[in-house]
């Protein structure tokens, strides 16, 4: 027996390894990525189609085609397709993304043959009823009323629109009219367009066989039509950042966002800021916690982030203040990027942040549907086959002089979009 006494050795992580993946194409070209993990009778199948707002002939119409995907065909209600999912015991999400339309199956073994047959009905006989598309849009413009009065929420969508332009697919914002415009006919069209072989891509995980496969090809490859792919709609716009202020009545707190435009994960710096960005704010222990929150106690929380797309990306620093505390924060947070361009960092926080980001990337190997998200992102985003592996490297290898400079590159008050939602 173990002595509890007896605290256990802590190991440094050297090394993370990506698992390896299959690569099969069905008869209409579908490429398969497969991520056979696992002792359990269960598989994950996610579809993704490359149709979201950068492929939009409307606005929102790549949100509502893929939420109202689901939501009747030729055959069947809607309710009968819910029916049916939970019956055999499985789950059908269709997440919200700004790039890509996704659908995500988990199934038992025992009932993919079935629930997958259900899911080629639902991708060739989609009918978007318009009875479904008015409760969607009627809960949609609901949801936004109250998020449109949560400072945070407003915070967010001013910078994203202000970093990108009002015209940028990343960066327009829902309204009622927006919502009032969407019709069936538009949905089917998009649908049309975009839901097609040449479109798609497939990562099934889980317990995976031969015949695995051999299902995907007959409901999939052989039921799904190719098409033409619908060429991306990305305006170039350069804006230049402001200072922004919005009054938001009765609010108790202040919402600070702070950010700008940045690149996608294919940008050469990218892995060295991801690892900058953690610095600065990107888990609990970052400078922008243990100054601004713990030392000063102007906030609860506090991050940064990097969110990268397909075609672009960007940076920003989020919080809530108490409203007394608003251009303490600001400052503060300027101060943080100073230190970060002038100082070198020490060893002893850099191993921390090392240790944190291996653990990190580490628990998301955690067996095989986390692995196959990772295969998902290196393939969707056309990444090399090593990138990970080269994030590792970055992680373990990185000095404070590159961290200095990479500081001194993007780190400039002058170059952010400032906005503050409150009183």
């Amino acid at each position: 027996m173990p002595n509890r006494s007896i605290q256990p050795l802590i190991k440094e992580i050297t090394n993370i390894r990506i698992p390896n993946h299959k690569e099969h194409t069905l008869e209409n070209g579908i490429p398969v990525y497969e991520v056979s993990m696992g002792t359990q009778e269960i598989l994950k199948l996610e579809i993704i189609f490359k149709a979201g707002r950068p492929y939009e002939h409307q606005h929102l119409v790549g949100r509502a085609t893929a939420a109202l995907i689901r939501e009747g065909t030729a055959n069947r209600k809607a309710t009968e397709i819910h029916e049916m999912i939970d019956f055999y015991g499985g789950t059908l999400n269709v997440p919200v993304n700004l790039d890509t339309s996704n659908l995500v199956l988990y199934s038992l073994k025992k009932h993919f043959e079935k629930l997958l047959k259900l899911l080629s009905e639902i991708l060739t006989e989609p009918i978007f009823p318009q009875e479904e598309l008015d409760i969607f849009r009627n809960n949609a413009k609901q949801r936004m009323q109250v998020d449109l009065s949560k400072n945070d929420v407003v915070a967010y969508r001013t910078i994203t629109e202000k970093i990108f332009s009002s015209e940028h697919p990343y960066g327009y914002n829902s309204n009622v009219k927006t919502y009032d415009d969407l019709s069936s006919k538009e949905l089917q069209y998009h649908f049309e367009r975009n839901f097609h072989a040449g479109n798609c891509m497939i990562v099934i995980s889980g317990k995976t066989d031969e015949s695995t496969i051999e299902l995907l090809n007959n409901f999939l490859g052989k039921k799904i039509p190719k098409k033409e792919v619908v060429k991306s709609n990305i305006p170039e716009i350069i804006t230049t950042p402001q200072k922004i202020k919005l009054e938001l009545k009765d609010s108790v707190q202040t919402a600070i966002r702070i950010g700008c435009k940045l690149f996608n994960r294919q940008h050469p710096d990218y892995k060295d800021f991801y690892i900058l960005n953690t610095i600065l704010g990107g888990y609990f222990g970052s400078r922008l916690m243990s100054e601004i929150r713990e030392e000063k106690g102007y906030t609860y929380n506090i991050f940064s982030t990097i969110d990268p797309m397909h075609f672009d990306g960007y940076f920003y620093i989020g919080t809530e203040v108490g409203n007394e505390f608003v251009q303490p924060t600001i400052a503060s947070i300027y101060t943080e990027f100073e230190k970060l361009k002038t100082e070198y960092i020490k060893e002893e926080e850099l191993k921390m942040v090392r240790n944190y980001l291996m653990g990190f990337l580490l628990n998301n190997l955690d067996g095989a549907f986390n692995a196959a998200e990772l295969v998902k992102i290196t393939q969707v985003e056309n990444l090399s086959k090593d990138f990970f592996s080269d994030l590792v490297q970055r992680i373990q290898h990185i000095t404070p002089e590159e961290i200095m400079k990479l500081s001194q590159k993007y780190l400039h008050e002058e170059k952010m979009w400032e906005v503050v939602v409150g009183v």
